[in-house]
């Protein structure tokens, strides 16, 4: 992401804000928008700037999605902003057929459960301009007031594909596409739980043609959130993440109808995240956030550090490399980590009760990830840490059958849905790991759209 470019597209709107505040509440508006308390002295422009470029790079992407869910920014303008936002992110590309067969499929449907609401939906989307008033004495029609007269007042008259042509919907970029759809699948457009599943299985067919669905990927008030994943990721929502264990935990359901497990050994031993999940994965702040809420820590700084020091501790000591992978994550970072996807240590996979050798030729392979990232549209990717017991025997000699085993796990993970990613414990040990470990993750946010800020030299 050009960061600079984004600097550059918003510091004159930040100026222009002088007008939305005063001198006196100044410091309380920055922080209303997310920005650092403004120096005092000088006139309103002088001091949001001042806040503005005290912002540090890697939390302008945040501060401008901010911008955006606070409605704060003109349609116009939103949109440059949204596409400099975008312009790393690898997108699901539906084709212009796909997009009128989602129109012809959609026109059993009344989509306008809600008016309010979906005209909402339409202005965070496109760009309505607003209808001259009069025009040597004639009143003109603009779009919202199209829609509303032929959709809400004479339905008989609806024609899906119409609209479509008339927003401009089959000429939108893949990344607005999807979130056109996802907005349309939402309990504020479609009002009740029925009509999201209405509206999700009669797109999904129609989606699937070119590798894409609606899934769930969370809850919002206790109704699903739907979010445009591929059609390859891995199916399902998390529902119990265990992760950060010393060894194998003692597990029972104590409720089997709710998926309600316990952990029957010492409980922090392991620890279990089991809170839905957005359309963008977990992140840091998330995971931090859930820490401090459990462990009753209400100092947002001690809370991240002991969580850092509770995960670290649950990596092997024998396994230096794999700790190494962990550190240099946060070091080359730093800052922009709480807007990342968190990376999990230890996260259990499969668990069976029973060992390999009492299940014999039945017994699940890979049941214990290194480490799990959960990125933004249902990805999940493994990251691996290949010591020399992954292809060799106690004595140290090449073990085809131990490489066997490793291979047939991985094949195992990437049918289920999982990128994995293997790094060799030796390269993690040399003088250059760090920056390799770093361009890694670049180039893995990159790939999965995940907007961080690329810190400017």
């Amino acid at each position: 992401m050009d960061i600079l470019a984004l600097r550059g597209l918003l510091r004159p709107f930040i100026g222009d804000l002088k007008d939305s505040c005063t001198n006196t509440v100044l410091p309380g508006f920055c922080m209303q928008l997310g920005l650092p308390t403004p120096d005092e002295g000088g006139d309103k422009r002088g001091r949001l700037y001042s806040a503005f470029d005290k912002l540090p790079d890697e939390a302008v992407p945040s501060f401008a999605h901010g911008l955006i869910y606070q409605r704060r920014l003109p349609a116009q303008f939103r949109n440059q902003v949204q596409d400099l936002l975008w312009a790393d992110a690898i997108a699901i590309e539906i084709p212009k057929r796909t997009r009128r067969e989602l129109a012809r499929a959609l026109q059993q449907l009344d989509l306008f459960r809600h008016w309010e609401n979906f005209s909402q939906l339409l202005r965070d989307v496109f760009i309505i301009p607003e209808p001259l008033q009069e025009i040597f004495s004639l009143r003109s029609e603009g779009i919202l007031e199209y829609i509303h007269r032929h959709f809400c007042r004479n339905p008989e008259d609806a024609d899906i594909e119409a609209l479509f042509e008339k927003l401009g919907v089959f000429d939108l970029s893949d990344r607005r596409f999807g979130l056109f759809l996802e907005g349309l699948t939402t309990a504020d457009v479609q009002i009740d739980f029925e009509a999201q599943l209405a509206i999700v299985s009669i797109m999904n067919p129609v989606l699937l043609g070119c590798g894409a669905e609606l899934r769930q990927t969370g809850e919002d008030g206790g109704y699903p959130v739907f979010g445009l994943v591929s059609h390859r990721s891995a199916r399902g929502r998390p529902k119990n993440l265990i992760f950060a264990s010393w060894s194998k935990p003692d597990i029972r359901l104590r409720d089997a109808v709710n998926n309600d497990i316990e952990i029957a050994s010492n409980p922090d031993d392991v620890l279990v995240f089991d809170r839905p999940l957005g359309p963008d994965g977990l992140c840091w702040s998330d995971l931090q956030l859930w820490w401090a809420e459990t462990t009753g820590e209400n100092d947002a700084d001690c809370a991240k550090k002991g969580l850092y020091r509770r995960l670290l501790s649950c990596l092997p000591e024998s396994s230096p490399p794999q700790r190494r992978l962990f550190e240099y994550f946060f070091k080359g970072f730093r800052a922009a980590i709480p807007g990342l996807p968190a990376l999990l240590p230890e996260v259990w996979l499969h668990w069976d009760p029973k060992t390999v050798s009492q299940r014999g030729a039945q017994a699940l392979l890979t049941h214990r990830m290194d480490f799990l990232m959960l990125l933004p549209a249902g990805g999940r990717v493994v990251l691996e840490v290949d010591g020399i017991q992954h292809y060799a025997n106690a004595d140290g000699r090449a073990d085809p059958r131990q490489y066997a085993r490793l291979v047939h796990g991985d094949r195992e993970l990437k049918l289920a849905g999982y990128e994995v990613y293997r790094f060799a414990g030796v390269e993690l040990l040399a003088p250059d790991a760090p920056t390799k470990v770093k361009a890694f993750f670049d180039a893995l946010f990159k790939r999965y759209g995940v907007s961080w800020g690329e810190t400017l030299p």
